[in-house]
């Protein structure tokens, strides 16, 4: 106790930790004194009626409502053929997560006036309301405020053409969709219906239009015998659909066109299109940001290079508008846009090999003299007993261009993203980046087909199958794709979620990986800022980190906040203990104590750019977050745990690296419990090569068991160093290998695709993790209640004896968390397991799932008291998700035990969450 006290008296004597504590109990303050209630339906209001002219310049600006318009492109073609003869420019300028006085950006991007100058605005429409109707009755206030100043500001403005006319549009209405993991909104449509009637207050005290949404479409939601919404909140392709003419008829009345014409949609998404790349241009931070500077060739640089691709972007948005009208006004255009008129390209010289050539000054650059498969092969460097074989290569399979990141399903096929635009798609050239599938029928390990089951794609810098489809990254959005008729093609594509920066490509979303608990990891790097919504609230991201999103519930959040570099590597271990790698420093952290709560834009200190976001952390600057091993050499891209038979045993448990630059190689470190956490102790590598083309990227056991590594195969890397478009970039080379033991048999592969539950369960006791992991991602896809119902069979027969019984008893209640489902008496016995690891991971779930345990703060007492420093350092992160005085008591509880530096680092990030 007497450590206690003292804890009490340091935290007291912390004027960070006062100030943050005074500024809680001042909110607590407010929330108790705040007891009125007050509930008001929207009032029906007559059409805006806005008086356009001809040439007007209509900039839509706010949230994501507004954002999704210019991919679902029903409502603009009404305005066009309604309009034909105005000859209307429309400009997109919306971001998802934008509120009045709140739109983060990457740096440089420029402040909504710019963007509104650029564009020439003459009318404008104000999309906000429903990210800030999360603060409910409360914040009310505030928004009304910050909306009449918005509008007054913005009267007084001249972007080219005159003080703008201005219409503000609701938010639209929450859906049941008869999902119970899914909320329904119910109360959530009450704040709704308030900040619908706040905007039009604003409306009639500023004079300016006003459109209400949120009425007609809950009526629409009522009584439609169709799901319309993403996720209850965000509209899908019908909803917008259904939108569109209540939209044309809140704005302009009755009298519009009662259907879209397919000729003028078509011209509208390719202008669209155009336009989405001007504006939310990929590699901004290279552009307009501090990197615009690099990358020159002695004339050059990456600005000047860019910004005339802007140019032309602009150019080629303004041909596409001519033709819209054209279209509209029932003129023939010709097959292809003429895109004579535009600017020329500026074509950079190469500066590689050249005297001033970064990359060959720090041995980073391979050599433009590729060497074919057979050729490379034999300078491989591999263990005793290991051997690497050829899966694929570009020179059989031209699709194979740039591959990033691979994966199996749950047939055992090899699945590879790749990215031939990278690291930036060029004007007036194809987008077509893929995602392939390899077939390999006679199972000797080499590629005897490829299939491209998604092309047309854009940076697809990570992926994971699962859950109906596969979520792929295409910045600055998360793609559902789906096959739904089984041809192994994807025919459906949902931007499933959105608001992701798109500063940087090489710092783009990767790494997916469905935890254990069933969610979907995936991570993006610094010079980043995201902002995105969900049907629970809106979520930002400043810098680099973790999310997690789980498509059971349609909950996002931030699952990790560290001053990353660039995090492109994320692996459970088999009791769901987290690693991460980040790729430019070549850290290797163990997630546990720096996935705790905290709000931002505060940041838990530590990580290779922590010293530079100091400020933001409000942290020590020379605050170093502990590896868990040893950096030798950078950078680190994908990662894996060894887990496979086929591998020898002192291999198993091993943390696996690709470096990719230092020492194209596999690396592999020893990890071994210590105290609270983890050491790791770099061994002999898996496998390195002296081609310095061999670019390692991602790596992966596959159902057999052997190793499979993508090779990415080019000689000029990353942004810095040489131009974006130095012609020596190459995009067609890219190779897949595989390594096996000589002397140990190959896994026999499970079967998973389509088996009974009953077999998937018994799956789950296997050694391999990724032949559980497939297991749970195919149990993930079954009935909720089927498979609740076989758990129970399956975990009545477990042998108590056998020495892995608490590892089945996890894996149970792992299905369960997938499925949004508590069974109580299974968590209890976890909790109460001999093995400290299972107590650990059940304590972990607990954290997840304290809205269905009303007795959670019991649980997570009880591990606080745990014997086990691992078992401690979890319950303290789970504290780290409570709130009040008592929240702060339980975690201090954990200084009547021994403290090691990974317990004290967990406790000092819970207190400041919850002095927040």
């Amino acid at each position: 106790m007497q450590r206690l006290s003292s804890e009490r008296e340091r935290l007291e004597n912390h004027s960070e930790n006062k100030n943050l504590m005074q500024k809680y109990t001042k909110y607590l303050v407010a929330l108790m004194l705040y007891g009125v209630s007050l509930t008001v339906a929207p009032t029906p209001c007559s059409a805006a009626e806005v008086e356009l002219q001809k040439g007007d310049h209509i900039c839509l600006v706010g949230n994501a409502l507004g954002e999704r318009l210019q991919t679902e492109n029903n409502w603009e073609s009404l305005l066009h053929q309604r309009f034909a003869d105005l000859e209307l420019v429309v400009r997109n300028l919306c971001f998802p997560g934008d509120e009045p006085y709140e739109r983060i950006r990457s740096q440089n991007f420029g402040d909504p006036d710019k963007h509104l100058a650029h564009s020439q605005a003459s009318v404008i429409f104000y999309f906000f309301g429903f990210n800030e109707s999360f603060d409910g009755k409360k914040g009310l206030g505030k928004f009304t405020e910050q909306m009449t100043q918005l509008v007054k500001e913005t009267q007084g403005k001249d972007y080219g053409k005159g003080n703008p006319r201005i219409v503000l549009i609701s938010p639209i209405a929450f859906e049941d969709v008869g999902d119970p993991n899914v909320t329904s909104g119910e109360e959530q449509n009450k704040n709704l219906a308030l900040y619908t009637n706040a905007l039009e207050s604003v409306a009639k005290e500023t004079g300016v239009g006003f459109v209400d949404l949120y009425s007609p479409t809950k009526e629409l939601f009522e009584k439609s015998d169709e799901r319309l919404t993403i996720n209850g909140a965000h509209l899908n392709a019908n909803g917008y659909a259904a939108l569109a003419p209540i939209l044309d008829r809140g704005l302009f009345g009755d009298g519009g066109p009662t259907s879209v014409d397919a000729a003028v949609k078509e011209q509208v998404e390719d202008k669209n299109f155009h336009w989405f790349h001007r504006y939310r241009a990929v590699n901004g931070y290279s552009i307009y940001g501090a990197r615009g500077k690099a990358g020159s060739d002695g004339t050059y640089n990456n600005t000047d290079v860019m910004e005339r691709e802007r140019e032309i972007l602009d150019q080629m948005t303004a041909n596409r508008d001519a033709r819209i009208w054209a279209v509209a006004q029932g003129k023939s255009v010709p097959d292809q846009v003429d895109d004579s008129n535009t600017l020329a390209f500026i074509n950079p010289k190469t500066n590689v090999g050249g005297p001033d050539d970064p990359n060959a000054k720090r041995g980073k650059l391979g050599s433009l003299d590729y060497l074919n498969a057979a050729e490379q092969q034999k300078l491989f460097t591999l263990p005793k007993g290991y051997q690497i074989q050829l899966v694929a290569s570009e020179e059989e399979f031209p699709e194979l261009a740039n591959p990033v990141a691979l994966n199996f399903d749950n047939q055992g096929r090899l699945w590879v993203a790749t990215m031939a635009s990278y690291p930036h798609w060029k004007p007036k050239t194809p987008m077509d980046d893929k995602l392939l599938i390899f077939e390999d029928h006679d199972s000797d390990g080499t590629a005897d087909e490829c299939k491209v089951f998604a092309g047309g794609l854009h940076q697809p810098t990570g992926f994971e199958i699962g859950r109906g489809g596969v979520y792929c990254a295409q910045q600055p959005d998360v793609l559902l794709l789906k096959d739904t008729d089984g041809d192994d093609k994807a025919d459906t594509r949902v931007r499933q979620l959105i608001g992701f920066d798109s500063a940087d490509s090489h710092h783009g979303l990767a790494a997916f990986e469905w935890g254990p608990d069933g969610g979907l990891y995936f991570q993006e790097g610094t010079f980043k800022y995201s902002q995105v919504e969900s049907p629970h609230g809106l979520v930002r991201l400043a810098e680099g980190g973790i999310w997690r999103y789980d498509p059971t519930t349609e909950k996002f959040g931030v699952h990790v906040s560290m001053a990353f570099s660039n995090p492109w590597g994320h692996v459970f271990d088999r009791w769901g203990q987290n690693f991460i790698g980040d790729a430019s420093p070549g850290f290797g952290y163990w997630a546990t104590p720096i996935s705790g709560h905290i709000e931002y834009p505060l940041k838990h200190p530590g990580g290779s750019q922590h010293r530079r976001l100091a400020s933001i952390t409000g942290g020590d600057p020379n605050y170093s977050y502990p590896r868990f091993y040893p950096k030798r050499t950078r950078p680190l891209a994908g990662c894996a745990m060894m887990s496979s038979r086929h591998f020898p045993e002192d291999m198993q448990g091993n943390f696996l690296v690709t470096n990719c630059i230092g020492d194209r190689m596999v690396m592999s470190h020893k990890v071994t419990e210590q105290g609270s956490g983890f050491v790791g102790v770099e061994v002999e590598p898996i496998v390195s090569c002296e081609d310095g083309n061999f670019r390692p990227v991602d790596v992966q056991i596959a159902p057999d068991g052997s190793l499979y590594i993508v090779d990415w195969h080019n000689a000029l890397i990353g942004h810095l160093q040489h131009n974006l478009r130095d012609p020596s970039r190459d995009h067609s080379h890219g190779r897949i290998w595989r390594i096996t033991h000589q002397t140990r048999p190959l896994v026999e592969p499970a079967k998973i695709a389509g088996e009974p539950i009953a077999n998937l369960l018994e799956l789950l006791k296997l050694p391999e993790d990724r032949t559980r992991y497939r297991a749970r991602r195919e149990l993930a896809e079954r009935d909720a209640d089927e498979v609740a119902a076989a758990l129970k069979t399956w975990v009545a027969s477990l042998d108590t004896r056998d020495e892995d019984y608490e590892h089945h008893l996890l894996e149970a209640l792992w299905v369960h968390q997938s499925h949004n489902q508590v069974d109580e008496t299974l968590l209890a016995k976890v909790l109460a397991a001999k093995d400290h690891r299972a107590r650990a991971a059940a304590t972990r779930v607990v954290s997840f799932m304290m809205d269905q345990l009303p007795n959670h703060r019991d649980l997570i007492e009880k591990s606080i008291h745990d014997k086990h420093p691992r078992v401690r350092l979890e319950a303290v992160r789970a504290v780290s998700f409570l709130e009040g005085d008592e929240a702060i008591e339980l975690a201090l509880g954990v200084l009547e035990y021994d403290m090691d530096e990974y317990l004290q680092y967990t406790l000092d990030e819970t207190m400041r969450a919850l002095e927040q």
